[in-house]
């Protein structure tokens, strides 16, 4: 998967919001047909997303529908309707385990194969919001289809009642859940943990502080609920130019350091060999993903 920096939400049944996602620049929508649909527009936010997606994705706009969790998987309705070729992947929430993505696999597999797709081509992005899904994140990170984890925090949220946490702005209470997502993704092999979810969307240095937070802990973006958030989470979530100043000196002192021989260098007063230089490249790579 591509790096995300800033993953926004977009309710479903809000045909003009829907089609104001190219204005809003954020390098991935979540058409919801979930949480932020009533009950009885669901049917309508369906039709939206199913009928929207092809034009948005020619745009060149990155597309994911969070679809709604049944007893026993997920909507078929939902699935039936947004699984296509310009879709990126599904949302999805409630997840309890690695079952629950195999059966997903071989639903959305069926219905690729349908509809004359490639198998395998919709990706998943579960949101780690209850309990045992936190316990088991390694697994789910581990299944095939699943490009990234979700660590959302909000207050009151899903998360917070499986858990029972008290929510506080600084995050500490979510701490580990937190870095147990971030380790699990990455220990999976998928390289983008996605964090979120900060809900007082006008407190714009509120977001910043826990995008700050967030991105120090090892999220590469964010999952945010309000377009006037995408400036914002954008901005943290890429290296500044002072960064990519550092790093990019880094990786020219030690070139002229294997030059002369060297596998180590004084590079800025600390020492640097090369553990400290793929780190720095990796970091240029993924300025160049959002260029």
């Amino acid at each position: 998967m591509k790096p995300i920096r800033s993953f926004l939400f977009v309710p479903g049944h809000k045909k003009k919001w829907v089609n104001n996602i190219p204005n809003f620049g954020a390098d991935a929508v979540i058409i919801d047909l979930e949480d932020s649909v009533p009950n009885n527009e669901k049917t309508a936010a369906r039709t939206i997303a199913a009928e929207v997606i092809p034009d948005l994705a020619a745009a060149g706009q990155r597309i994911w529908v969070r679809v709604n969790p049944t007893p026993y998987v997920y909507d078929l309705d939902d699935l039936g309707a947004v699984i296509q070729p310009g879709l990126e992947g599904l949302m999805l929430s409630k997840v309890s385990g690695p079952d629950s993505m195999k059966s997903m696999d071989a639903l959305v597999s069926e219905l690729e194969h349908r509809k004359s797709m490639t198998v395998g081509h919709t990706q998943f992005a579960p949101i780690m919001e209850t309990a045992i899904s936190i316990e088991l994140a390694y697994p789910i990170a581990c299944e095939p289809r699943v490009a990234t984890l979700c660590g959302a925090s909000a207050r009151n949220g899903d998360v917070a009642r499986s858990v029972g946490f008290q929510w506080t702005p600084e995050g500490q209470e979510s701490l580990y859940l937190k870095s147990r997502i971030i380790m699990a993704t990455r220990a999976a092999g998928k390289d983008y943990p996605l964090g979120g979810l900060w809900q007082d969307v006008h407190d714009l240095d509120g977001l910043r502080k826990s995008c700050e937070f967030h991105r120090q802990l090892g999220f590469t973006g964010e999952i945010i609920l309000h377009p006037s958030n995408v400036p914002v989470v954008n901005e943290v979530f890429t290296p500044s130019e002072e960064e990519i100043a550092y790093y990019q000196g880094m990786v020219d002192a030690f070139a002229e350091a294997e030059k002369l021989g060297n596998a180590a260098v004084i590079y800025e007063g600390e020492h640097v060999d090369y553990a400290h230089v793929t780190t720095a490249k990796q970091i240029l790579e993924l300025v160049k993903a959002f260029d």
